[in-house]
């Protein structure tokens, strides 16, 4: 199987080396570049698309959030990890509206941050524990801003939560004791019931409401 291919972009350029030589280790990853500067990725990545793109938050001159949500509407296939340091829930949302699929922090360890590189590739939205709590909080009030009152069971919030988790389908099923056909009933009742299309847009519109 070809090694997943990644991207970083990390003004910090010991942490940059550090990151590209644990993917390098890693028998399934090769990083095909690394970028200091939003800027420098902008321009680049066009040319040289990852499979994986790793992008911190705090950049010089144009942020990671400014970043992705540049990307994301020409490359919309493209996954998208945030790994950072600051878990403010104002950085996570706007990381997750703008089109991030997954949001670690630095401090995770080095295993743990390739395999949400793995988990990400193959449709994920891994997130470090306590950026998960974050998310899951925010699942408590149920009343959505949809203009008719579209309401979600209770069923479908439990799935959306582990959807913002990571869970993938198979994970679900298994987490709730029912079939992979009814998982995928249920988020279609979820995409049709927030009008959207992806899980990172059904996660985003649903949080949406806490902002």
């Amino acid at each position: 199987m070809k090694p997943c291919s990644i991207s970083i972009v990390e003004d910090n350029r010991p942490l940059a080396e550090e990151l590209q030589a644990l993917f390098d280790s890693q028998p399934d990853m090769t990083v095909l570049a690394t970028y200091p500067s939003a800027e420098e990725a902008l321009n680049a990545l066009p040319a040289r698309l990852p499979d994986v793109l790793v992008v911190d938050i705090r950049l010089p001159g144009m942020s990671g959030v400014e970043l992705i949500a540049t990307l994301k509407p020409r490359f919309r296939e493209l996954p998208i990890l945030v790994l950072t340091m600051y878990e403010e829930s104002d950085l996570i949302f706007d990381a997750l509206k703008a089109g991030a699929s997954g949001y670690l922090l630095k401090r995770a360890a080095g295993e743990e941050i390739c395999e949400a590189v793995r988990q990400i590739q193959r449709g994920g939205s891994p997130m470090s524990p306590s950026i998960a709590r974050k998310v899951v909080d925010s699942f408590q009030a149920p009343t959505l801003p949809d203009p008719e009152g579209a309401r979600l069971s209770p069923r479908e919030q439990e799935i959306l939560g582990l959807l913002a988790n990571g869970a993938l389908y198979k994970e679900i099923a298994g987490d709730l004791g029912i079939s992979l056909d009814t998982v995928r009933t249920h988020l279609r009742r979820i995409y049709e019931k927030l009008h959207v299309h992806t899980r990172t847009e059904a996660v985003v519109k649903y949080l949406g409401h806490k902002r």
